[in-house]
């Protein structure tokens, strides 16, 4: 569907939930690498924004599995060197009281039901170019450590994305799936507070990825890396 003209040893990125913040980042700085760059967001502004950044654009609601099912047919005949599912929301409610439904079904329909919508569509070709497919978890998907129900909702929805990458990367031997914490950044999710800028985050991220990618070779099923922005692993996940 798109027009795969790129420069010689460019990569053609695929970035899902890139109208602002870290996804965002992500698209400004593999544009500015020389990289072909293809993303996706919910709204027409997020997509002409997209367009004047020169990235190939694709609207995109992970929260509706109905916006999600022809995502493969957009794709058709893609290489996709890197995808990355950047797509989540958070909320910091704790154990102290029930969770609603409609809060529990936003937080999963968008942090876990998206991505294993989207899997299936979008490993196949990742896997065409012998690629890697990272996905934006956190060090809060971590049983072990565990100290506070702060972002309940979100503990689980991470928890649970981590299992279902975890357990899809059999079925697509030919790419790499990673999880990747890109640590407490500064963005509306993370707020002011957050110690890492967006930029330092994404830069730290894209570093880790091609070092990764480098250091193991593709071949058969393998597992799941879980690391830190900075490359540093998280252990189980």
């Amino acid at each position: 569907m798109f027009d795969a003209e790129k420069q010689p040893g460019a990569m053609t990125v695929f970035v899902i939930g890139a109208s602002r913040g870290i996804g965002l980042e992500l698209v400004r700085q593999y544009l500015h690498a020389g990289d072909r760059v293809i993303a996706t967001a919910r709204d027409e502004a997020g997509l002409a924004h997209l367009r004047e950044l020169g990235a190939q654009a694709i609207g995109l609601d992970v929260a509706n599995p109905a916006s999600v099912s022809g995502l493969s047919w957009v794709l058709d005949g893609e290489k996709l060197d890197l995808a990355l599912y950047v797509a989540g929301v958070f909320s910091a409610d704790g154990a102290n009281s029930p969770p609603t439904q409609p809060a529990f079904d936003a937080m999963m329909h968008t942090n876990v039901l998206g991505a294993m919508q989207a899997l299936p569509q979008v490993a196949p070709w990742v896997e065409e170019a012998h690629g890697q497919f990272a996905f934006l978890s956190s060090d809060m998907g971590q049983i072990g450590g565990t100290s506070s129900s702060r972002g309940w909702i979100y503990h689980v929805s991470k928890a649970a994305l981590n299992m279902a990458v975890v357990a899809a990367q059999p079925d697509y031997p030919r790419a790499q799936f990673l999880l990747m914490h890109p640590g407490w950044v500064q963005t509306d999710m993370g707020t002011a507070a957050a110690p890492l800028t967006v930029q330092d985050s994404v830069s730290a991220m894209r570093q880790t990825l091609a070092a990764h990618k480098s250091q193991k070779p593709l071949h058969g099923c393998q597992d799941v890396p879980y690391l830190r922005w900075d490359g540093t692993p998280l252990g189980s996940w």
